[in-house]
This record gives C-alpha cells, structure tokens and sequence, in this order.
C-alpha cells in the first residue's frame, strides 16, 4: 500500500514545518517536527494496512528525496510527521519537495 500526498505548500516556523497537502481532492495540514516525542507518524484517517513501522518518504524535482521508518502512532486531524532526519533535510531543502509519500 503506498499513499501518496501532493505538497502545496511547506512553511518554516521556528524548529518545525507546517503546510498543506492534498490526497485524492481533499485538503490536510501537515506538520513536520524533531523528535520531541520520539519518531511518530500519525494520520488524518485510518490506512487499511497498519504495520508496525511505516516508510515516510517526500520526493522531489531533482531526485531529491529524504525518508524514513516511523511507527504509526493512531489518528490526529492533522498529518504528523516527527523525524529529526526528515525536519533537518528538509530545513535545508524547503522548497525542493512536491509529493509525500506513505508506504507500509
């Protein structure tokens, strides 16, 4: 199963990324974060495989890509996104990404 999100937009704020995405015509908000509270993926709706550890991955123009395996931590009305690997490459590669990417 892969679930693939369209980027709109990703905006700094100060140590974290907020934004919106869109999946299949709807509009979700996006937040991505250090580790505060450990690696967490959470979704805006119930996936129909949950496995342990999902791969999150956002890609761009350029073959530029980050990703990586965080476990799926339930239900929010926001996508959540906590990874100090994805918030770091991102801080630095803000504009570069256009799609998300969820796969079990």
């Amino acid at each position: 199963m892969t679930l693939s999100f369209k980027i709109q937009r990703l905006d700094i704020h100060q140590s974290y990324f907020m934004g919106k995405v869109d999946f299949r015509g709807d509009e979700y908000t996006i937040n991505i974060q250090n580790e505060r509270r450990g690696k967490v993926l959470k979704l805006p709706f119930k996936p129909k495989s949950m496995k342990d550890r999902m791969l999150v991955r956002l890609t761009g123009l350029g073959d530029i890509f980050v990703e990586d395996y965080l476990p799926y931590c339930g239900e929010s009305e926001w996508i959540e996104i906590d990874s100090d690997e994805i918030t770091f490459y991102i801080a630095d590669h803000q504009d570069k990404f256009d799609t998300l990417e969820i796969m079990d």
